[in-house]
């Protein structure tokens, strides 16, 4: 069985752009089209894709509310919600994410990139498109307010998780992380699905966000 996907955006032609490369990988089955929020949260229910590509503007309710509405439902919380945006929406990316989506990437994204992320997504991964990580990091360049549950949570971790968790906030990848930790990637990889396991994290995207919630990283120095 292929890669389950649904489409969620409101203009007709993006969405048929869309399925032209998606069908065209072997590993991929197009599940769906849905037109607004409302019909994707529907169908999402329905056909139960594993990675649900989600325009941010659409008419009724947005990609952020069916977002949120998809991650936390019982029925479709296996689903994995990819954004799709522009520059001028990053103001809705930040509560996406934490809404419980995986990532996110621009429309103007190559078709290549976009099949690698559906796949890294589906795998149970998260995607940050680079060109926009900088916004997200200026989304956190505050202090950290003391007592912050996420700095009470830190104590869940061992110093090396700590360690891990801190270079993932970094935008660091696995192998990047065993590099610099003098670790194999294998043991990279553990450590991270311990982390995730021990602070009820979704993915890679919640785990940053919660170390720069913590305060484990200096956006400035990110």
């Amino acid at each position: 069985m292929g890669i389950g996907i649904l489409i969620a955006d409101d203009e007709e032609l993006v969405r048929a752009g869309f399925r032209m490369i998606l069908e065209a990988e072997d590993d991929f089955e197009v599940l769906g089209e849905a037109s607004s929020g409302t019909e994707a949260v529907e169908m999402a229910r329905s056909l139960q894709p594993e990675v649900i590509l989600m325009d941010i503007r659409m008419p009724g309710m947005d990609g952020l509310e069916a977002t949120k509405r998809i991650v936390e439902s019982e029925s479709t919380k296996d689903s994995r919600v990819l954004i799709l945006t522009t520059f001028d929406e990053d103001e809705y990316v930040y509560g996406a994410l934490r809404a419980g989506a995986s990532g996110f990437l621009l429309k103007r994204t190559p078709a290549a990139t976009l099949v690698e992320g559906i796949r890294v997504i589906a795998d149970g991964d998260a995607l940050l498109a680079p060109s926009v990580t900088r916004r997200l990091i200026d989304q956190f360049a505050r202090s950290p307010e003391p007592g912050k549950p996420e700095a009470k949570a830190l104590q869940l971790l061992s110093p090396r998780e700590r360690e891990v968790l801190t270079l993932v906030a970094k935008g660091l990848s696995n192998s990047e992380c065993a590099e610099q930790l003098f670790m194999s990637e294998g043991t990279v990889k553990t450590h991270v699905k311990r982390i995730y396991t021990k602070l009820d994290l979704r993915d890679r995207t919640q785990a940053v966000i919660f170390a720069y919630d913590a305060g484990m990283v200096d956006p400035k120095s990110a």
